[in-house]
C-alpha cells in the first residue's frame, strides 16, 4: 500500500528522465572531467 521513500524516488527518476538523457549526462560529466584533469596536467607540465 505504501511505498518506501527510496522506491518512490526510483519511480520518480525513471519517469522524469529517459535513457538518452541519462547517457548524455554521464557523457557530459566525463568530458568535463577529462578537460579539467587535462588542463591541470598541461598546467603542471608548463610549470616544469
Amino acid at each position: 500500500m505504501f511505498d518506501s521513500l527510496s522506491d518512490q524516488m526510483k519511480a520518480d527518476e525513471k519517469a522524469s528522465s529517459s535513457t538518452a538523457e541519462v547517457m548524455l549526462r554521464w557523457a557530459a560529466a566525463a568530458v568535463i572531467a577529462v578537460l579539467v584533469f587535462g588542463g591541470l596536467y598541461f598546467g603542471v607540465r608548463l610549470l616544469e
